[in-house]
């Protein structure tokens, strides 16, 4: 999912010491100053662009680290993708093709029938989830340009390498189903979408991960925890509307990305207990920069706001809000024992302190922009996707 609450990622940086090398491990200074946070939005925008590019700020020693921890990743890693005859395609839910023609129009329009009860607004959200899963070329792109973990010849044996080519097969269905399935709904607006999902993938991604998998991994376990929440959310508001199909899909897709989490997430718990200063300021960085969601980059050729529209719908009906942004944190710190992480010294330990207090931080922030917000009047926006029908934000 693309959505996430906005904060000035000036407001939670650790001030530069003053060189620029692009060769280094994380180094804040000695002491995190916090000025005062900025008024943000509860509904989610794009961040600003990072002040300072960095590529590839991984240490060299520790790209051996990644090649040592290859047996660990066989056996804790790949276990977490399915065979693939064992996996669902998106024809399991879609219509049968091979019924006879009359069979396959009764299916198709008994989509249609269930589709008419859901409202424009939902497909906002779901033509936003499906092309944020279509621009899985970037995401691939992005992954396998991590130092240490990259498929160095396109078909690599290493675990690391098959984990993220297998990793990519499973999520490449997501976005044809979804594709399909509003394809057949008739509610959208096939011709917009598509340019949008060719915009997004020439436009690319920005998540701040400077080619270092500590950074790139830690991104990936909080994003696609948002991912699951988000089509979860999308499959709850489907069955109550009547779509029990569409609730099943959603659903289906929420299951998957939740599986790839947990696999993201393990190994940055790996790092925790193998390099616990170095997972722990990659964590910080991460959190300082904000977490940016893939999609940021949206557009239509139309709306140069669509990213920030979408999300302001997501955040209206609940798919994913301000206070999911929030609840992820807690829940990684949790998954990851952050409190608890001893023996870190230092510039360790401030980043510790920084990550584990921020969740409070931002809850209170959501909270004085909810407030801003119920006093503002509604704005309507239309969306290219659903035909420029108006939604309100």
């Amino acid at each position: 999912m693309q959505a996430s609450l906005y904060l000035d990622t000036k407001a939670l940086a650790w001030p530069s010491r003053g060189h620029t090398s692009t060769h280094h491990s994380f180094q804040p200074t000695p002491t995190l100053r916090f000025r005062p946070m900025p008024p943000v939005s509860a509904v989610a925008t794009s961040p600003p662009p990072l002040t300072r590019q960095k590529t590839h700020s991984l240490p060299p020693e520790k790209v051996e680290l990644f090649k040592s921890l290859e047996g660990w990743a066989s056996q804790t890693i790949l276990p977490f993708l399915k065979p693939v005859e064992e996996c669902w395609q998106p024809s399991t839910f879609l219509p049968d093709q091979s019924l006879p023609r009359e069979e396959f129009m009764d299916r198709v329009r008994a989509l249609r029938d269930r589709t008419d009860g859901l409202p424009d607004e939902y497909f906002v959200v779901l033509v936003g989830d499906m092309i944020t899963e279509e621009a899985l070329p970037t995401y691939q792109s992005m992954i396998n340009g991590l130092d240490g973990v990259r498929d160095e010849t396109g078909a690599s044996s290493s675990p690391w390498a098959r984990w993220t080519r297998a990793w990519t097969a499973e999520e490449n269905r997501h976005g044809d189903l979804l594709k399909t399935y509003l394809y057949l709904s008739g509610r959208v607006d096939m011709f917009k979408i598509e340019k949008t999902i060719q915009y997004l993938i020439g436009a690319g991604m920005e998540p701040g991960t400077e080619n270092n998998p500590y950074l790139g991994f830690v991104y990936t376990s909080f994003q696609e925890r948002a991912t699951f929440i988000s089509h979860g959310n999308t499959a709850r508001l489907a069955k109550d509307r009547g779509d029990p199909v569409l609730a099943r899909i959603c659903g289906t897709i929420a299951s998957d990305e939740r599986r790839h989490e947990f696999a993201y997430s393990k190994i940055v718990e790996k790092l925790l207990e193998v390099d616990p200063t170095g997972a722990m300021l990659a964590i910080a960085d991460m959190m300082r920069k904000k977490i940016t969601m893939p999609a940021h980059l949206m557009y239509d050729g139309e709306d140069p706001k669509l990213f920030e529209h979408f999300a302001a719908v997501a955040q209206r009906l609940g798919v994913y809000t301000a206070h999911d942004y929030a609840d992820i944190l807690e829940f990684l710190i949790g998954r990851w024992r952050l409190e608890k992480l001893e023996g870190l010294m230092g510039e360790g330990k401030r980043a510790q302190d920084f990550v584990c207090s921020l969740a409070p931080r931002i809850r209170r922030l959501e909270e004085r922009a909810d407030e801003r917000a119920r006093k503002m009047e509604p704005q309507g926006v239309k969306f290219s996707w659903i035909y420029n029908k108006e939604v309100l934000l």
